[in-house]
């Protein structure tokens, strides 16, 4: 049987000396900003505060609606359903859609108070082996409540967005195994609906269910 590999990941936050005043200069630069700092944007709160929300906001709409004061807008960029993306350049592209019909409706550009500026920031991540590895669903449903919540982050977040695959590490692992319907109900699961620790219990009992050795 195949093994499946548990991983993990550590980020370092790099500042890319890019700042916005208003709507026009957030929409320029988030154009021309990398991937990288698309998504540390509009993940960073589901990964540092995966206790407190299932539901995390992303810094463009937190920026437009509590600095900038607008809340049409902020509203907007907070709606975007994260989950329906499966690659980075259509969830940019999302984005900068309502920041352009935003500008192109004639709003008059309000610029930010000194100092509150819009930074962008990027996350340059680096993967790491763990000593967990699994060959059977009992295994890996032992080793899923001890891995850490980066690993969880890494196998289920990144793989699928940013690694742009079409669905996340472990239900293609379940797929290989032959187990197709665990593998189809783990894919199915809203992994932006679960705190981490939620999406972790989920996947444990669901991997219990279909463990008939």
């Amino acid at each position: 049987m195949t093994t499946f590999q548990f991983r993990t990941r550590a980020d370092q936050t790099i500042l890319l000396g890019i700042k916005a005043r208003n709507i026009p200069t957030l929409l320029e630069n988030l154009h021309i900003v990398p991937d990288s700092s698309v998504y540390y944007h509009t993940h960073r709160f589901l990964q540092q505060h995966h206790y407190l929300s299932p539901e995390p906001p992303n810094d463009f709409a937190y920026w437009v609606t509590e600095v900038l004061n607008d809340r049409v807008l902020g509203e907007q960029l907070s709606s975007v359903d994260t989950v329906q993306f499966r690659n980075i350049a259509d969830l940019r592209n999302r984005f900068t859609a309502l920041m352009e019909a935003y500008v192109e409706s004639g709003e008059r550009a309000v610029d930010c108070p000194r100092g509150e500026e819009f930074h962008f920031m990027a996350s340059h991540t680096f993967v790491l082996p763990t000593p967990y590895e699994a060959q059977t669903l009992k295994e890996f449903g032992e080793i899923l409540g001890r891995i850490s919540v980066n690993s969880l982050y890494y196998h289920v977040f990144d793989a699928k967005l940013r690694l742009a695959q079409d669905e996340n590490d472990f239900s293609r692992w379940f797929e290989g195994i032959g187990k197709a319907d665990l593998a189809r109900e783990v894919r199915n699961l809203d992994p932006y609906t679960h705190t981490l620790e939620g999406l972790r219990k989920r996947i444990m009992v669901l991997v219990k269910k279909h463990d008939t050795h």
